[in-house]
């Protein structure tokens, strides 16, 4: 038997290196030698460009580069990059490696970071120790860097080190016991807030960056808290009028009751002598009972005349030994929400407030949110607000939607006007927050604010802009919303190609990029420049390309009144497209199966493109393999698609052995790079290397068919790459996780057409499943199931379609297979109950199938420690080897490892 098994192993080398020709294959412990790009961050001017190459399982090493001589420094252990506003000067943060941090945590010692400050302009530099935040002044005059409290000190206060280094001077001072700092975007003045050892010296500070003058604003043996500027969201053109006030919480905490009383301090004036406005509960308009709460950040409404902040209703502490009270958590069915949700929500609803304003001109406190209508929306506008009212219609079927009664909010005096009765899909506020946009019925309608009117705006239009495709059964989501148009007339929608402008007053709808629908592109409206919030119609637009069947992918520009025009559109997947704001410049990345996606650098158009990184210079030592489309049908005659990874050295005519990895729609993953990392997903690029071919199919799911469907779409999937001649059809092996792990499951109970199946994390048992809680919210799993992924149709259970959950689920059907299996399941899977894994592994053991359970003890529904990664990887491939490529099963598959022989347990 040995020496069959020999033979085999000889054989299956020769083939390999027959197919792969030089080129080695790649195998798990080659991983480590690839690296992701992180933090990629260009300066303003376009000349520098920085980044961080993150390795597998190590750390990263930031890399600086300059454009201009090409000159690249390499930063070990750096992250976090930033450029100052002008170019002139670059820091970051480094940290203790992997190896060093790990034992700082066994220590419980804290892990400590530098930050550096290097010129760009005359090489010098600056350092800080135990930095923990940094930042540049907008005019870069000011490098400011807030250090961590020393170690030892276990004092109360919250307050540290302010490092302050002067630019222009390589000069620097330290500010002590700071908790809080923040610089207007002018650069005119520093406020911070002093937080130290036994309160002495605690309050709010300003210091004149002119003058260099600090002065005390406030001090109190209290805590101060929340600092912010009226600039703090403001557009750069604001900044000039902006950054003349701030507000911070003023507090104690009262050991006898639950929530610190604070007050509100709104200060002005500061260029001269500076005027300080207080809120607190003694204000006529401040509900009883109430406070100012630091659980809710504070912000000025877009005009700066307004501070919004949230409120909290006070309590008495209940104190009491927990041992006499009793833990009980009353599961009743009047419940608005399921007590597994109340009890994942706990934490967040405990910190809840309710939205409120302060008008500091007036002196007047406005309550906008309560009970009744718990969330208002921020806007641009200064006086009205969208309110939400989601109390009515609060549902464990709910999945995918958040139905809610639509109000119109006013700040000033917290008048509410009800809009429209349940809105399930709600879109988007224009920038000024003028008009809010939602679906309604089969109609786009905006709503005015500022009229109280709404204009149906999809009426004029021949089509709907809902997806119609879209794969639920609930309510049909539209495609969203582009933009809006510099005038103030229009709002740009997203049909499924092509992008429709239609008038605010409902009067006209126009195609304006024409050509979608026909030659099947998606195009998506990109906003370039961050500054701008409004798509200026007299200017280029620029749009985002995708082929819907060539998988090709790009940018075009429209001439309004025109159609779009190709500036970059190729047989690649293009990303992270980005401009620094002074330079003519564009920075992206390009990716293919056989191509990382590194980042190129071009002029505007996207002309002169340069390849500015090489992250993986060592893929060339490795066999690849390469992807071609394949279109299928169902038995429907459905069209349909998928990728096909084929083996390096493929050689045509040559059938091979198949996996088939699959979810919904999996085809627009076509230009995707494999990246070798560890995770719990069969990598292609590993997989092709070693003389498969993988394919991932689309599937479309009938409601109620859920398995069936799947069933369907994977068999003639797999029919089709044996008639084209590039399956073996003896050698086929399926993998799914998640919703894919259910489908394989079910595939795995209707049909002996596959030699073996891997299931990770898979739902197995409709009904139980359907019962189940989602552990990570607490959600009940009836959405899911009827108007979710599972799609069985609303109001469709378990007791009243018996039949049809039969039908579809694997549990009913264990003694129909035929295929052996592996199933993977993490103990504390946060989605897919680890019971179902379980469900599935007994029914098959107790009716003699061939399965084998990899459970990882407290590892949630993706697999996130590495050895346990690792340790997976290695024995799915193990599987697929044994019984798509022949090869000799290993002494686990055999006969399994008892439990007093785990390696984990016999570490001491």
């Amino acid at each position: 038997m040995k020496s069959l098994q020999i033979q085999i192993l000889i054989l299956f080398l020769i083939y390999s290196n027959q197919a792969i020709g030089q080129n080695k294959p790649l195998e798990i412990k080659d991983y480590a030698r690839w690296t992701r790009i992180v933090t990629a961050t260009p300066s303003s001017d376009g000349k520098w460009f920085a980044y961080a190459l993150r390795p597998n399982g190590g750390d990263d090493t930031l890399h600086l580069k300059s454009l201009t001589d090409g000159i690249l420094k390499r930063i070990p252990f750096g992250l976090n990059p930033s450029f100052s506003e002008n170019s002139n000067f670059f820091s970051y943060f480094t940290k203790p490696n992997k190896a060093e941090t790990e034992k700082l945590k066994k220590g419980k010692k804290p892990i400590l970071q530098k930050a550096y400050l290097q010129s760009l302009i005359g090489g010098d530099s600056f350092e800080v120790e135990s930095a923990n935040s940094m930042d540049f002044s907008s005019d870069e005059k000011y490098w400011l860097v807030h250090r961590q409290k020393e170690e030892g000190d276990k004092e109360s206060h919250k307050g540290s080190d302010l490092v302050v280094y002067i630019t222009t001077e390589g000069k620097s001072f330290v500010i002590g016991n700071v908790s809080e700092f923040a610089l207007n975007k002018k650069s005119s003045h520093l406020a911070y807030i002093v937080d130290a050892k036994d309160k002495i010296g605690n309050g709010i500070y300003l210091m004149n960056l002119t003058t260099m003058s600090t002065n005390v604003l406030d001090s109190d043996q209290k805590s101060y808290l929340g600092l912010v500027w009226d600039d703090k969201e403001s557009k750069k053109k604001e900044w000039s009028s902006k950054g003349n006030r701030f507000a911070v919480l003023k507090g104690e905490k009262i050991d006898s009751l639950e929530q610190q009383v604070n007050e509100l301090l709104l200060v002005s004036e500061i260029d001269g002598k500076p005027v300080i406005q207080t809120l607190n509960s003694e204000n006529p308009d401040f509900p009883k009972q109430f406070v100012i709460s630091e659980k809710s950040n504070l912000r000025f409404l877009q005009d700066g005349s307004s501070v919004w902040f949230g409120i909290k209703e006070q309590e008495i502490k209940f104190k009491a030994d927990k041992d006499t009270i009793p833990n009980v958590d009353v599961w009743h069915w009047k419940d608005s929400y399921i007590q597994s949700v109340q009890i994942v929500r706990a934490n967040r609803d405990r910190n809840a407030t309710f939205s409120s304003i302060y008008l500091f001109g007036q002196n007047k406190f406005v309550r906008l949110s309560d009970d009744g209508l718990k969330t208002v929306l921020s806007s641009g506008h200064n006086m009205f607000k969208i309110g939400l009212d989601e109390k009515p219609y609060i549902s464990d079927i709910n999945w995918g939607v958040s139905p809610a009664d639509m109000y119109r909010v006013n700040v000033k005096n917290g008048e509410r006007i009800l809009v429209e009765k349940l809105v399930n899909r709600p879109l988007q506020q224009s920038p000024d927050g003028k008009y809010y946009l939602y679906q309604k019925d089969t109609s786009i309608i905006a709503y005015n604010l500022e009229t109280n009117t709404k204009i149906n705006v999809s009426s004029k239009a021949n089509i709907k802009f809902m997806d119609l495709e879209h794969p639920y059964p609930h309510e049909k989501p539209p495609y969203g919303v582009a933009g809006w148009t510099k005038d103030g007339k229009n709002v740009i929608l997203n049909h499924k190609f092509d992008l429709w402008m239609l008038a605010l007053d409902g009067s006209k709808a126009e195609n304006i990029t024409k050509i979608g629908d026909k030659e099947e592109i998606r195009f998506r409206h990109f906003k370039l420049d961050k500054e701008e919030d409004w798509i200026d119609t007299k200017k280029p637009i620029l749009l985002e390309a995708y082929g819907e069947w060539t998988k090709k992918n790009g940018y075009y520009e429209l001439k309004l009144g025109g159609n779009p025009a190709p500036l970059f559109y190729v047989d690649a997947m293009i990303g992270s497209l980005q401009k620094p704001e002074k330079a003519e410049k564009l920075y992206f990345t390009k990716q293919t199966f056989e191509e990382f996606p590194d980042f190129f650098t071009s002029d505007s158009k996207f002309g002169n493109i340069q390849k500015i990184t090489d992250a993986n210079p060592q893929q060339g030592e490795y066999a690849w393999g390469r992807r071609k489309l394949v279109d299928f049908t169902n038995s429907k005659g459905q069209r349909l698609q998928g990728t096909l990874t084929m083996p390096a050295g493929y050689i045509e005519g040559q059938q091979y052995p198949t996996i088939m990895y699959f979810y919904e729609k999996m085809s627009d993953r076509h230009h995707a790079y494999s990246m070798p990392v560890y995770d719990d997903r069969p990598h292609f690029s590993t997989y092709a290397s070693n003389g498969y071919m993988v394919f991932m199919p689309d599937i479309i799911f009938e409601e109620g068919k859920p398995g069936t469907s799947s069933l369907d779409a994977v068999t003639s999937a797999a029919k089709k790459l044996i008639e084209l001649g590039y399956a073996d059809k003896n050698n086929i092996g399926l993998q799914g996780h998640s919703w894919g792990g259910y489908q394989t499951s079910f595939i795995l109970t209707q049909t002996d057409m596959f030699k073996c199946i891997v299931t990770g994390a898979p739902p197995t048992n409709l009904e139980s499943f359907y019962n189940n809680i989602y552990g990570s919210s607490g959600t009940v799993h009836h959405g899911i199931m009827e108007i979710g992924q599972v799609r069985m149709g609303r109001g469709v259970t378990p007791w009243t379609h018996r039949e049809d959950y039969n039908r579809e689920n694997p549990m009913r059907h264990i003694p129909n297979i035929k295929t052996p299996f592996l199933i993977l399941h993490g103990t504390k899977d946060g989605a897919v109950d680890w019971g179902q894994g379980l469900e599935l592994y007994n029914a098959a053991r107790r009716m003699g199938k061939e399965v084998i359970f990899l459970s990882y003890p407290n590892e949630g529904h993706h697999l996130s420690n590495e050895a346990n990664q690792k340790d997976f990887q290695v024995r799915m491939k193990a599987y697929f080897d044994h019984y798509l490529m022949n090869l000799p099963a290993p002494e686990w598959m055999e006969n399994g490892v008892p439990h007093l022989n785990k390696l984990y347990d016999k570490v001491k």
